[in-house]
């Protein structure tokens, strides 16, 4: 997924919230799943037009947001 991007914010979706890239799925519902503590494979079962590479790529965005010179595990 690194030549695709994974975040699309476009104004006519969803007034411009950060969502899933071609889906209507606001990352941010993402991150309130694991901070409730449910696995990444409970949010993909509960949004299937997410796929968990797609959920991959978000994390390591983020990861990398907050923390550019760390490593992947």
């Amino acid at each position: 997924m690194a030549d695709k991007p994974v975040i699309q914010i476009d104004p006519d979706i969803l007034g411009g919230t950060p969502v899933f890239a071609g889906t209507r799925v606001p990352v941010k519902t993402l991150f309130d799943y694991l901070e409730a503590g449910d696995s990444l494979d409970v949010f993909c079962e509960d949004f299937p037009s997410v796929p968990k590479v797609m959920c991959i790529g978000v994390l390591e965005e983020a990861r990398r947001a907050v923390s550019p010179d760390a490593h992947p595990a």
